[in-house]
């Protein structure tokens, strides 16, 4: 069932003429329709491993992963950021101030420890984006998002869905921009 619906997903996608495609630089507030190109995986759970996915996706990272986050207790997902850190590629965390502070579980303080810049937001009433934007303007350019937080609920008890979209140059540079502009207000971790 899941395969068929991603199906008629993906056919709707590339389905829409070129001409109905609005360039990026006409965003002016209005949503913006982009070509579907690429490829994109996906992960629903519980059940499918969507934790081991994105660590998948950081640890082909070659320059820099870029992370905006609600909530963050997934071990995994914050070792493969670690260990990403120590083999070179330039990775930056954007996290919730409430939720870093407030869940006790929380592995911000363990992905600061290990050397990996991590700033709050809290210019919002919440931080809410799930987001990994890898190697943006590369042609190995990654993005991750969907509703899964990074987190071991998010993993293991709650419905949730992940996407990763690869090959998208256009599609990762918006969410790069998005990820700038929150960049700009947010203030460095302790």
């Amino acid at each position: 069932m899941r395969t068929a619906v991603i199906a008629v997903y993906l056919a709707v996608l590339f389905a829409a003429p070129a001409t109905a495609f609005e360039p990026a630089s006409s965003h002016n507030g209005k949503p913006i329709t982009l070509p579907a190109t690429g490829t994109i995986q996906t992960a629903f759970t519980p059940g499918d491993d969507a934790g081991n996915l994105i660590a998948s996706a950081i640890n082909g990272a070659h320059r820099q992963v870029l992370v905006q986050a609600f909530s963050f207790t997934h071990y995994q997902i914050a070792e493969a950021l670690i260990a990403a850190k120590r083999r070179g590629v330039d990775v930056k965390v954007i996290a919730d101030k409430e939720q870093t502070e407030k869940i006790p579980t929380s592995v911000i303080a363990r992905i600061a420890a290990a050397g990996v810049p991590v700033f709050l937001d809290a210019d919002h009433t919440s931080a809410h984006n799930k987001v990994m934007v890898i190697d943006a303007g590369s042609p190995e350019t990654a993005l991750v998002t969907g509703s899964f937080n990074f987190t071991h609920a998010a993993q293991y008890k709650n419905a949730e869905n992940v996407l990763v979209i690869r090959g998208n140059a256009a599609l990762t540079e918006l969410y790069l921009k998005n990820w700038q502009q929150h960049y700009e207000h947010s203030q460095p971790y302790r």
